[in-house]
Parts: C-alpha cells; structure tokens; sequence
C-alpha cells in the first residue's frame, strides 16, 4: 500500500497480473475484500489450474453435461452468444490453438499447418450446449476447451465496482492488468488518468493519455504477448478462422464504455473488424467508443464524448471521426 496526495493505493499480483487498487481512504480490509473477491472468480473461471469449474467442463469435453454456479454459467452463455455472432473474431472454444501456439508462455515456434487445421475443429462455439435450467455446459467433441480469458477481467473489474459501490465507496480505481474501471473521479480532478501505451515501445512509454470518469478503459494489442521468426511477428490475438494470429492494420485496440465486460469483448469484435469497419459499426453503438492506433502510425478516435484524449508521442498522427 501506498499513499499520495491523498490517494490509497493496494496491490496484488493475482490472475497472473499485476493489479491496483486506488482508494481515497486509508482502507486495507476493504482492499483486503476486494483482493479476496477477485481470487474467488480466478478460482472458478481458470483454465491455468487442474481444477476450476471452467476445467471441469473441458475434462468431460465429449462425454457429459458439467453443472456449474449461476456466475459461471451466465458467464458462459454470455461468451457463447457473441462467439456466434457473425464474423465474429471472439471465441471462446479457442482454448485449444491458444494452449498449442503457447505465445506468452514460452511458445516461440508456428506449429505445423497439419496440427492448426485438427485443432481448428475443436474450435466451434456451435457445438457447446447449454441448458438454462440445469445450469449445465457440454461440449460436444472431445478435445474441445472453452477459455474465459478473453472475457473475465472484465466480468471481475465490473464485479469488484459493483462491490465498492455496495460498501458506499464513490471514488475509486481497480486495474486488473490493463482492465480499468473506474468509480467518479478523483476530487479536484475532471477524472482519472490512464495512460495508453506506445506499441513496441519501453514499459513506461506511453503514446497518450486517455481521461475517463465513471468508465472501463480496456486495451489489447498485438505488442502484449508474441514472439519473431523469420522476420514475422506472431502475436497472441488468435483468428480462430485461420488458425493464425490475426494479421491487419491495427496494433491496438482501446475501447471505453460503461461495463468492463463490454470493453473485453469489443476489443476482440473490433479488432477483427479492422479499422474502417470498425469506424463504420460504432456508428450505431453510442455507447461503446474506441482508439485504434494502426501500423502506418496513426492514432484514430471514434469519437470522444465519454472520454478525453492527449496525445503524447508526436510520431504519431491524431485524428477522430467526425461522423460519430
């Protein structure tokens, strides 16, 4: 814990990432709740450990239902519906090319097209049955494995915010690990600052600063997890499509709304939609608006009504689409 200016801030390493508490009160057992809160959800939905509820599922892959909780189950479902939106680059029946590609964890090798095309079979959000009533989850071939790392940072970072709120917390700040959600803003501020990182660039480097009240801020890019070969870079954002990670113009994808969640599974939509497209589709969405900074060194607003934006690093070219 440490304290500036009036702000409390606690951290942890949980989910595998860093994550940050800011407070405006001298609180431990309150962050103390909230660190707990945060493990329990990584308990259940984990598929880096042998058991979770969400392993529990992947072990009976082709053999029978799992029952699982309401949380989980509705988690779930909900991960099933955008998978099977059409075109969509989120899947979360993924887990079988992410566990062989290994990009982020010492995996530095393309695998061979032959063992991509077996394991792109096991890659269909079609064959998960759910049953509302039972709560229960089956997939249908086995071998397949569903993975809510794409989803759960922000089903937690709108949980704890929810938890705050509850204990009558007005201001505040959770970062779990580049999902952040905020509670107001800090006094005497317009609102929090989260900074935007320089893709490729040192850890503290950073190509601007985004400035929210009240919103999730959730970036993913391409610079993130990957490794180079052969003058190639492959990186963690998988196409489930192709077997290969996705290849287009964008190096990251920021994306500011009202849910964390939202942020999470927008990020991957965008991200397979590319820029243009993606520019075009948040015209009918007012409630998601996004940052995409691209390979030719631009920096593209969607629009900028629920957040501000400073660009920092004059490499590279700020512009907003004025058609929002």
């Amino acid at each position: 814990m440490s304290a500036d200016e009036g702000v409390y801030a606690y951290s942890a390493v949980l989910m595998g990432s860093p994550i940050l508490l800011k407070l405006f009160e001298d609180n431990a057992a309150l962050a103390a709740q909230v660190f707990r809160l945060i493990r329990h959800q990584e308990n259940i939905l984990t598929v880096n450990r042998a058991h979770s509820e969400v392993m529990a599922i992947n072990h009976a892959a082709g053999r029978e239902p799992v029952c699982v909780s309401r949380e989980v189950f509705d988690l779930i479902q909900c991960a099933h519906q955008v998978s099977l939106l059409p075109h969509s680059l989120f899947n979360f029946t993924i887990g079988p090319l992410v566990k062989r590609w290994k990009i982020g964890f010492q995996g530095r090798s393309v695998p061979p097209q032959g063992d991509l095309e077996k394991l792109m079979a096991l890659t269909d959000p079609r064959e998960v049955v759910l049953d509302p009533e039972r709560r229960s989850v089956f997939l249908r071939q086995p071998g397949m494995e569903i993975d809510l790392g794409a989803i759960a940072k922000g089903y937690i970072a709108d949980l704890v915010r929810s938890f705050l709120r509850q204990q009558g917390v007005e201001r505040a700040l959770i970062n779990l690990g580049g999902n952040v959600q905020t509670l107001g803003a800090p006094p005497q501020a317009a609102g929090w600052s989260v900074g935007l990182k320089t893709p490729f660039g040192q850890a503290d480097e950073l190509i601007g600063v985004i400035e929210v009240a009240g919103k999730s801020v959730v970036t993913s890019g391409v610079y993130e997890r990957y490794f180079e070969r052969d003058g190639r870079l492959y990186h963690h954002i998988l196409d489930a499509r192709s077997g290969y990670p996705l290849d287009n113009e964008l190096l990251s994808v920021t994306v500011v709304s009202d849910r964390s969640i939202d942020g999470d599974i927008y990020t991957t939509l965008l991200y397979g939609l590319g820029g243009e497209q993606s520019l075009a589709a948040l015209r009918d969405a007012p409630h998601i608006e996004a940052i995409f900074v691209t390979r030719d060194q631009q920096v593209i607003c969607s629009s900028s009504r629920q957040f501000a934006f400073r660009l920092h690093d004059r490499r590279y070219q700020l512009t907003t689409d004025n058609t929002a």
